[in-house]
This record gives structure tokens, sequence and C-alpha cells, in this order.
């Protein structure tokens, strides 16, 4: 699966300046983002998105890559904070 972000902000015709496009353009400023997230995000249809994607590629400000599987320093986080909700957790009271 493929994911997208913006290399920089893209000059866009008026047929584009929809709060449905901004939201794609929003998250793809923020990181990588799934064609999945984009959909939603955008309430438009998988062709209609993907018309959107070719444009901003072939204005060269479109990064693209193969998604794969979380960085180790992600999945070590996720462990760290794992261990802190256990440890945070609401314990029984005590009788002494």
């Amino acid at each position: 699966m493929k994911e997208y972000k913006l290399s920089g902000w893209p000059e866009l015709p008026v047929a584009y300046q929809r709060t449905a496009y901004q939201r794609m353009l929003h998250q793809m400023s923020q990181g990588f983002v799934p064609l999945a997230q984009l959909l939603r995000a955008s309430g438009l249809g998988r062709e209609a998105v993907r018309q959107f994607l070719g444009r901003l590629n072939a204005s060269g400000v479109l990064l693209e890559r193969d998604h794969a599987e979380a960085p180790r320093a992600l999945t070590a986080a996720g462990r760290s904070l794992e261990w802190l909700r256990r440890t945070l957790r609401p314990h029984p009271p005590r009788h002494l």
C-alpha cells in the first residue's frame, strides 16, 4: 500500500480549492498518509482522490512511498507506553 506526503505547497486551480482537497493537503503536510485515510478525510471518491494525487505528482510536490512496518523507534515507544499504562493502572487498596 502506498503512502503520500507533500514536499511543498502546490498552486491549485479553482476547481481544487474546495474543503475536501484542503483537508487532504493538510493531512499530507503533516506526514505520510495512506490512500484510505485521504478518502476518509476528504469524503471524495477513490477516482477523484487518485486524480488529485496525479496532479500533485505532476506538479512535483508529492512524495510517495510503499507502506512499511512501523520503524523500530515507534515500536519501542509503543512498548514503553504499554509499560506506563500498566504502571499507572489503578490498584486495589491494601488493607494493613
